[in-house]
């Protein structure tokens, strides 16, 4: 019977598998080689296996491994892709897990593989006699591109367990909250026309700049109105981060595109704000005789939150030493937590190290961490 590796062999496993996901197919990769690794070393574990194919996504999967039976337990988790990597920009080979410098170099060692082999490593020696209550590892597809993995958990119903840990890189710093992110794009069609004359067209580029004016009246309100403290920027966001329009100077402009950011305290609904900017781009495209159209760019990631009472959220901040935090990016959780799962953010690595050449975990992170993942299976999965 085959054993489950080293801690060091499953790391240098995972960073040699190719898992990229991206929005641009010509980057994609299958995440099928990093499953069936996860599912045979969870398989000599003693974990029961289930491969999920992600509907509608051809090479993509999810993967859950059970320890033990029951309702409850606890659910670690983590997503098997990283983003696309320039190999030049990097001082060791990205996908040769590298020690140096009291790190381990390699792509995902912080963002977010490593965390399989964490997970792994956590549950050695246990038995399903050992639990009173499931442990179950969670991998899933494709978060750093559209979250295909988590969507389709939550689309499917399936409860899971009570509690879930995401080992996101949090600096071993429990997260119980973060905005949703929404991109928009905003379209205006008019009539193009030669410059010399305004009657001879009717120009995009005109009516967007009243619309600019309006979304920024609109995220001064959105400011005012709502707060949550717990963020470092306690409000929420809307950036303009792109517009094009028009093709020639002595051409009326004929079309204009606009992409919005919005960032999403947990309370709103994005498919209210989404609406919202709908209204207000409408009044002024109908008011100037322009089409127009408001349309996502991606499918939000919700806002999270979990309670701060919550007895995960309030584990993890007696085991680390903090008090939980709230951090501007997104991950899987609000899909999660839509589960009825109570979820905590935590993990061992740096989010400055996340999408960066020279990707590292620091050495000194992996025994602190081992042990809050021990802790907390033992209180989650082996109380009596």
């Amino acid at each position: 019977m085959k054993k489950v590796p080293s801690l060091a062999e499953m790391l240098q496993h995972l960073i040699a598998t190719m898992s990229v996901s991206s929005v641009n197919s010509a980057f994609d990769n299958s995440n099928r080689p990093l499953i069936d690794l996860l599912a045979e070393w969870l398989t000599a574990a003693g974990f029961r296996i289930e491969i999920l194919p992600i509907p509608n996504h051809t090479g993509k999967f999810n993967l859950l491994g059970t320890l033990g039976s029951g309702t409850g337990g606890l659910v670690l988790a983590g997503h098997t892709d990283t983003v696309p990597f320039d190999a030049a920009r990097w001082t060791y080979d990205p996908l040769i897990l590298t020690k140096a410098n009291e790190r381990y170099y390699g792509l995902g060692t912080a963002d977010m593989k490593s965390f399989f082999a964490l997970a792994l490593e956590a549950a050695r020696g246990l038995t399903a006699t050992d639990l009173t209550a499931p442990l179950m590892i969670l991998a899933t597809a494709d978060e750093e591109s559209a979250m295909h993995g988590a969507r389709a958990l939550a689309a499917s119903g399936r409860s899971f367990g009570r509690y879930a840990l995401i080992g996101e890189p949090t600096n071993l710093r429990p997260v119980r909250l973060h905005k949703g992110v929404m991109g928009e794009v905003v379209r205006l069609i008019g009539r193009s026309g030669h410059a010399s004359d305004p009657r001879f067209g009717n120009s995009a580029l005109d009516g967007m700049n009243t619309v600019m004016t309006a979304l920024l009246k609109w995220r001064e309100e959105l400011q005012q109105t709502y707060r949550h403290p717990a963020f470092p920027v306690p409000y929420p966001t809307l950036n303009l981060g792109h517009i094009h329009g028009g093709d020639n100077p002595n051409r009326i402009c004929g079309e204009c595109e606009l992409h919005v950011d919005l960032r999403v305290l947990p309370g709103l609904d994005p498919a209210e704000l989404r609406s919202e900017l709908a209204r207000r781009v409408s009044v002024i495209a109908e008011v100037r005789g322009l089409q127009w159209s408001v349309e996502p760019l991606f499918a939000p990631i919700p806002p999270a939150e979990t309670p701060a009472d919550s007895a995960i959220v309030r584990t993890c901040e007696a085991l680390s030493g903090h008090a939980a935090e709230a951090v501007s990016f997104g991950t899987e959780a609000p899909f999660f937590n839509q589960l009825g799962m109570d979820t905590v953010i935590f993990g061992p690595g740096d989010i400055a190290q996340a999408h960066q050449p020279d990707e590292y975990l620091a050495l000194e992170r992996i025994p602190p961490m081992l042990d809050i993942l021990q802790r907390l299976i033992k209180q989650f999965c082996c109380s009596v």
